[in-house]
Protein backbone atom coordinates (compact mmCIF):
# COMPACT_ATOMS: atom_id res chain seq x y z
CA UNK A 1 0.00 0.00 0.00
CA UNK A 2 2.81 2.40 0.89
CA UNK A 3 4.49 1.75 -2.50
CA UNK A 4 1.23 2.52 -4.31
CA UNK A 5 0.82 5.79 -2.44
CA UNK A 6 4.43 6.79 -3.08
CA UNK A 7 4.01 6.00 -6.78
CA UNK A 8 0.88 8.12 -7.03
CA UNK A 9 2.58 11.05 -5.31
CA UNK A 10 5.61 10.86 -7.61
CA UNK A 11 3.41 10.64 -10.70
CA UNK A 12 1.50 13.76 -9.64
CA UNK A 13 4.72 15.69 -9.08
CA UNK A 14 6.05 14.69 -12.49
CA UNK A 15 2.92 15.89 -14.26
CA UNK A 16 3.08 19.31 -12.66
CA UNK A 17 6.75 19.60 -13.47
CA UNK A 18 5.98 19.23 -17.17
CA UNK A 19 2.95 21.52 -17.28
CA UNK A 20 3.57 25.06 -18.54
CA UNK A 21 3.60 27.75 -15.87
CA UNK A 22 0.38 29.70 -15.62
CA UNK A 23 0.70 33.42 -16.25
CA UNK A 24 -2.15 35.37 -14.62
CA UNK A 25 -3.79 37.51 -17.30
CA UNK A 26 -1.78 35.87 -20.08
CA UNK A 27 -3.31 34.58 -23.30
CA UNK A 28 -1.16 32.08 -25.22
CA UNK A 29 -2.52 32.91 -28.69
CA UNK A 30 -2.22 36.64 -28.13
CA UNK A 31 1.33 36.10 -26.89
CA UNK A 32 2.30 34.24 -30.06
CA UNK A 33 0.91 37.11 -32.16
CA UNK A 34 2.75 39.70 -30.06
CA UNK A 35 6.06 37.86 -30.39
CA UNK A 36 5.63 38.18 -34.16
CA UNK A 37 4.45 41.80 -33.95
CA UNK A 38 7.47 42.88 -31.89
CA UNK A 39 9.72 40.93 -34.28
CA UNK A 40 11.31 38.85 -31.53
CA UNK A 41 12.13 36.30 -34.21
CA UNK A 42 14.65 38.69 -35.76
CA UNK A 43 17.02 37.62 -32.98
CA UNK A 44 15.48 34.41 -31.58
CA UNK A 45 14.22 31.20 -33.12
CA UNK A 46 10.75 30.67 -31.66
CA UNK A 47 8.69 27.61 -32.63
CA UNK A 48 5.19 28.49 -33.77
CA UNK A 49 6.00 32.13 -34.52
CA UNK A 50 6.10 32.96 -38.22
CA UNK A 51 9.57 33.84 -39.57
CA UNK A 52 11.14 33.55 -36.10
CA UNK A 53 14.49 32.08 -37.11
CA UNK A 54 16.95 34.57 -35.64
CA UNK A 55 20.33 33.47 -34.38
CA UNK A 56 21.64 36.57 -32.57
CA UNK A 57 19.80 35.68 -29.36
CA UNK A 58 19.30 32.31 -27.72
CA UNK A 59 16.79 29.88 -29.26
CA UNK A 60 13.58 29.74 -27.24
CA UNK A 61 12.39 26.24 -28.19
CA UNK A 62 12.66 24.95 -24.61
CA UNK A 63 12.17 28.20 -22.74
CA UNK A 64 9.51 26.74 -20.44
CA UNK A 65 12.07 24.29 -19.01
CA UNK A 66 14.81 26.82 -18.35
CA UNK A 67 15.69 27.64 -14.75
CA UNK A 68 16.67 31.27 -15.31
CA UNK A 69 15.66 34.33 -17.31
CA UNK A 70 18.65 36.24 -18.72
CA UNK A 71 20.97 33.99 -16.76
CA UNK A 72 20.16 35.69 -13.47
CA UNK A 73 16.45 35.77 -12.57
CA UNK A 74 14.42 32.75 -11.51
CA UNK A 75 12.25 31.65 -14.42
CA UNK A 76 8.87 32.62 -13.03
CA UNK A 77 6.12 34.75 -14.60
CA UNK A 78 6.92 37.96 -12.68
CA UNK A 79 10.61 37.80 -13.56
CA UNK A 80 9.92 37.05 -17.20
CA UNK A 81 7.46 39.93 -17.50
CA UNK A 82 10.04 42.30 -15.96
CA UNK A 83 12.64 41.06 -18.46
CA UNK A 84 10.38 41.42 -21.51
CA UNK A 85 9.26 44.93 -20.51
CA UNK A 86 12.76 46.35 -19.89
CA UNK A 87 15.73 44.02 -20.41
CA UNK A 88 18.43 46.69 -19.81
CA UNK A 89 16.91 47.53 -16.40
CA UNK A 90 17.23 43.87 -15.40
CA UNK A 91 20.63 43.22 -16.96
CA UNK A 92 22.57 46.40 -17.82
CA UNK A 93 24.63 46.00 -20.96
CA UNK A 94 22.40 43.30 -22.45
CA UNK A 95 22.08 43.22 -26.22
CA UNK A 96 18.30 42.79 -25.88
CA UNK A 97 16.66 46.19 -26.27
CA UNK A 98 13.58 47.55 -24.57
CA UNK A 99 10.89 47.47 -27.27
CA UNK A 100 8.09 49.38 -25.58
CA UNK A 101 6.26 46.21 -24.55
CA UNK A 102 3.59 46.91 -21.91
CA UNK A 103 3.28 44.67 -18.83
CA UNK A 104 -0.05 43.36 -20.19
CA UNK A 105 1.51 42.42 -23.53
CA UNK A 106 4.50 40.90 -21.73
CA UNK A 107 2.14 38.62 -19.75
CA UNK A 108 0.67 37.32 -23.01
CA UNK A 109 4.14 36.80 -24.47
CA UNK A 110 5.24 34.99 -21.31
CA UNK A 111 2.19 32.72 -21.47
CA UNK A 112 3.25 31.61 -24.96
CA UNK A 113 6.92 31.19 -24.06
CA UNK A 114 6.01 28.89 -21.16
CA UNK A 115 4.32 26.51 -23.62
CA UNK A 116 7.71 25.92 -25.27
CA UNK A 117 9.01 22.78 -23.59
Amino acid sequence: MLHLLAGLLLTGCGEREHAPLAVPGGDVDQGRRLLAQFQCGACHSIPGVEAARGTAGPPLATFGRQSYVAGRLPNDPDSLVRWIVDPPAVKPGTAMPAQGVTPDDARHMAAYLYTLR
